[in-house]
């Protein structure tokens, strides 16, 4: 049994649990670090399952349909952190991840400039079905990790992966790295004040007030975790170049997440 479907059997059972695994995925559950990752749009994939959101391929390799080099930051940084790592396997237009099953965005019908013709005027059964069958197992999962690990008197860092559009609605946009949080600040402060050689702002280019914050607002504001929300601009991390950054990021985490406590 893979350790995605070990962690996600206790709260997702029968033919759920193969549903689940095709939508999420983890790695490293057993890793030791303090810090547990997440990157809720490494994936671009459009399940024909899920009907087809009405893209064009290049459309499906942009910032439209997942977050890209975001994955390959979040394992890098998992492997040099010793951290777990959960992340999403469909695109974020079928289900976003980091938003509410009531958030427009959560099956976005427009993304920045982009109509997506086949999210237009969903049907409430096909709402509830990829919540049930997306959203609420991706959750369980993360919180069930989160739990084990509570349970044992840790006190984990939630840090989430993303990366951003250098233009966004024809502006370009200078931040190359963005630090946001939920509630507690003191992770981000502390990442955002390290020195990365990156322009490098604190809630830019958003902020929890653009409802972008909700996997930290669900997991880690309840418990009292410190968190932060990772946004790297995408063409830093174009032709494989996560890995690299990984290597620069990975000093400045492990850093912020003793400075923080």
């Amino acid at each position: 049994m893979t350790e995605t479907a070990l962690l996600i059997q206790p709260v997702v059972s029968g033919g759920r649990m193969a549903k689940a695994a095709a939508v999420l995925a983890i790695e490293g559950a057993d890793a030791a670090g303090p810090a547990v990752l997440v990157c809720e749009h490494a994936s671009n994939a459009l399940p024909k399952d899920w009907g087809d959101p009405g893209i064009d391929a290049a459309q499906q390799q942009s910032h439209v349909a997942w977050d890209p080099g975001a994955l390959d930051l979040a394992r890098g940084l998992a492997r040099l952190l010793d951290a777990p790592l959960i992340f999403g396997r469909v695109s974020r237009l079928i289900y976003d991840l980091n938003r509410p099953p009531h958030s427009p965005a959560a099956m976005p019908d427009r993304s920045e400039l982009h109509d997506i013709p086949g999210n237009r005027d969903l049907a409430p059964a096909l709402r509830r079905r990829r919540t049930d069958e997306i959203y609420l197992p991706f959750h369980a999962a993360l919180a069930a990790m989160l739990a084990h690990r509570l349970a044992i008197g840790q006190m984990p860092v939630l840090i989430t992966v993303h990366s951003f559009t250098p233009v966004y609605f024809g502006r370009p946009r200078a931040v190359e790295f963005g630090v946001i949080h939920d509630r507690d600040d003191r992770l981000a402060r502390a990442i955002a004040a390290a020195a990365t050689g990156l322009e490098t702002r604190l809630n830019a280019p958003y902020s929890a007030a653009d409802g972008v914050a909700h996997t930290l607002a669900l997991h880690a504001t309840p418990m009292g975790l410190r968190h932060a929300m990772l946004e790297l601009r995408n063409d830093l991390l174009a032709g494989g170049a996560g890995a690299a950054m990984a290597q620069r990021l990975a000093p400045v985490l492990r850093a912020a997440i003793g400075d923080a406590a």
